[in-house]
């Protein structure tokens, strides 16, 4: 019996060993080792077997039965691991082909399409970039740059304070910067004059309508040096709205207010979607309302207290003078591509989106 236990041995092992894929591997399995199969039928026999071989017999069975087990297990994995290689190989895919079908690619946002567009003239036209932080304090944000304690803008309604805010007065209370002239004050603590910078990024107040958002985005330039006039800030602008808006605009200067320069002054540009306030159809430009301007900015010379709160660091208000100006970016993008409501461009519509790009 137990000769024959060693001939199911060797011709299970030499099948197991020649076995080339897990079927074939599993047909052997139940071939040797099924319920039905002869090495397992002769260890339930054992018992009827006369006393001197049971236990030779039972011992070369169990013996042959966990080899051939242990053979199958050893032979599967290595079958499993050379099959997945197969099929990873067949199955390969080339992540280089176009997608089928096709996807769009990417694009940048509108806003940060024009950002960087407003980046590139002003950077063309010599100034840096510069950015701060958007957490700032009421000294950067109020004081520094010349509002009055009774400045409607330091109200709680008009700003978001970081709590803990008990004292909005406080040079040190916490706020989300309502524009990013701070970053004015800031480049000039680090850097005497000359200095020839653009601050652009994320701003934020309490509004929310067509064409307000509680976060939007601002690019504000400063310009110090000596003998610096309002005309060298009208020819800045000038060459501005010209890149942006085409060859053919005009720009002017109309009196206004701002704390930090003085004088201050709106800018308009002469309107690209009319001609004297009319469209090509005679009607009154809906763009414009029939002025034949739009106003696109704000600016003015950087008053001489801005100035004072920076003298230490070289920008005596006797001897220097500077410009400054700020506009908003989603209004540059609005204007240049005919968007209606702001709020679109935070809607993530792609349908609006891939309009742009």
């Amino acid at each position: 019996m137990t000769d024959r236990i060693q001939q199911i041995r060797e011709e299970a092992e030499q099948a197991i060993t020649t076995a080339t894929d897990t079927q074939t591997l599993e047909n052997v399995r139940i071939h040797y080792l099924g319920r039905k199969a002869e090495l397992p039928n002769l260890l339930r026999t054992v018992a009827e077997l006369p006393a001197s071989e049971r236990a030779a017999t039972g011992k070369a069975a169990n013996e042959a039965r966990k080899a051939l087990e242990a053979a199958i297990e050893q032979r599967a994995q290595h079958l499993a691991a050379v099959e997945l290689e197969q099929r990873l190989e067949r199955d390969r895919v080339d992540i280089t082909l176009p997608p089928d079908p096709r996807h769009d690619p990417g694009r940048l946002h509108l806003i940060t399409e024009t950002r960087r567009e407003l980046e590139d003239v002003f950077i063309g036209l010599g100034f840096n970039v510069a950015e701060g932080p958007e957490v700032e304090t009421v000294y950067y944000n109020f004081d520094a740059l010349n509002h009055a304690p009774t400045h409607p803008s330091r109200l709680m309604t008009d700003t978001f304070y970081v709590a803990p805010a008990d004292d909005i007065f406080d040079p040190n209370a916490r706020l989300l910067r309502v524009h990013t002239s701070p970053v004015q004050v800031r480049a000039m603590e680090h850097q005497p004059p000359p200095l020839y910078i653009i601050m652009p990024g994320r701003t934020y107040r309490p509004d929310n309508d067509a064409t307000h958002t509680p976060q939007f985005h601002q690019i504000e330039g400063l310009a110090v040096d000596t003998d610096i006039t309002l005309a060298d800030l009208q020819g800045t602008l000038l060459a501005f709205a010209r890149a942006i808006f085409g060859e053919e605009r005009e720009v002017r200067l109309r009196p206004h207010f701002f704390p930090f320069t003085e004088p201050s002054v709106e800018v308009d540009v002469s309107c690209f979607n009319c001609t004297g306030g009319l469209t090509a159809h005679g009607l009154r430009c809906p763009l414009c309302k029939g002025e034949g301007w739009i106003e696109i900015l704000g600016a003015g010379m950087v008053d001489p207290n801005v100035f004072a709160y920076v003298r230490e660091y070289g920008y005596d208000p006797e001897e220097i003078q500077g410009f400054a100006f700020g506009m908003g970016i989603e209004r540059i993008a609005m204007l240049k591509h005919g968007v209606p409501d702001l709020r679109m461009l935070y809607d993530n519509d792609v349908r609006f989106l891939e309009q742009f790009g």
